[in-house]
């Protein structure tokens, strides 16, 4: 067969419908708590969420952009772009919420805002699910993260006993690790959480209610969200930044072997670019899986010393482009 010919098999296929909405609600209702103690404000970014959320939540959040539309015409369905995250932030300051919710389109994808219309960091989340893992339902397991996560998550997470690994960027290899570490959840920096109760993969839905359970029991004892993340944050950190360039290794490299020859390391990782961590800072450098650039993230410290290293960064980068 020549190359780019399509072979037509004799075997004819069939489509076989299946309806698995109720079935999945049905699911996703076994987590549900009392929720009446909270004020909530859902943005659905005209995407998947809209199809199921009001079945959980019903009529108690105050919803934007719930109309299913794929043309998406109030922002991009990406929440980790902040822009996208404005409406959602302005509306849970003008409502007095307690909590914020914004889905990505397909809603495998949740991030949070806390009472004061602050975007919280999604890899912070990782440790704020110990307390319900943990603490609410006395569960024993691994937890997941990836190569850009927050050195607090870990530290955090210590607390509750648990054993933390460290793993690539991207749902394609983090939720088969989970399943080979037999883990009990995980999570990513974008957004995607995993669960071993749901067949090692992700949900934005089912990471939703969980949140929500640990949020709406912090209000019973008198603690808001931005008070359950400010003990969780325990750095400066500069988010991620993109450097668009073609050297992307020798620019890697080049970041690398300055600051090993500068200061000394504590550990190193290279599965997913590098990470290297130092006494009171940390970055990870590493090419993108799907767009041309080199991303780069860094925690410190203070802000003065993150300032620096990135300043030091951005020189040395600047060089290949």
């Amino acid at each position: 067969m020549k190359s780019g010919e399509v072979k037509v098999s004799e075997k004819k296929g069939q489509i076989i419908e299946m309806d698995v909405r109720e079935e999945y609600l049905t699911f996703l209702k076994k987590y549900l708590e009392d929720y009446s103690n909270l004020k909530m404000a859902v943005d659905c970014s005209n995407g998947m969420a809209a199809f199921l959320i009001k079945d959980l939540l019903g009529d108690a959040p105050v919803y934007i952009y719930d109309e299913l539309d794929g043309t998406f015409p109030n922002h991009e369905a990406n929440p980790l772009i902040q822009e996208n995250v404005a409406d959602l932030k302005a509306l849970v300051k003008k409502e007095k919420s307690d909590i914020g919710i914004i889905f990505d389109g397909d809603a495998d994808r949740v991030m949070f805002v806390d009472e004061n219309g602050r975007f919280i960091s999604p890899d912070l989340i990782i440790a704020l699910l110990g307390h319900y893992f943990y603490e609410e339902r006395g569960l024993k397991g691994d937890v997941l993260i990836d190569i850009r996560t927050s050195k607090a998550v870990p530290e955090y997470l210590a607390r509750f006993g648990a054993k933390v690994h460290m793993w690539r960027v991207g749902r394609a290899f983090a939720a088969p690790k989970l399943r080979e570490l037999n883990g009990l959840y995980g999570g990513e920096l974008a957004g995607h959480y995993y669960f071993s109760e749901f067949f090692f993969s992700d949900s934005g839905l089912l990471a939703s209610l969980l949140v929500l359970n640990v949020v709406s029991k912090m209000k019973r004892e008198g603690k808001s969200l931005s008070q359950a993340i400010a003990a969780i944050e325990a750095y400066a950190n500069s988010g991620e930044i993109n450097f668009k360039l073609d050297r992307k290794q020798e620019a890697m490299d080049a970041v690398k072997d300055y600051f090993d020859k500068t200061e000394k390391s504590t550990a190193f990782f290279d599965f997913d670019g590098y990470r290297v961590e130092f006494a009171d800072w940390w970055f990870n450098i590493r090419p993108s899986n799907t767009e041309p650039y080199l991303r780069f993230l860094a925690e410190a410290r203070t802000t003065a010393m993150l300032d620096e290293k990135v300043a030091k960064v951005k020189e040395i980068i600047g060089k290949f482009m």
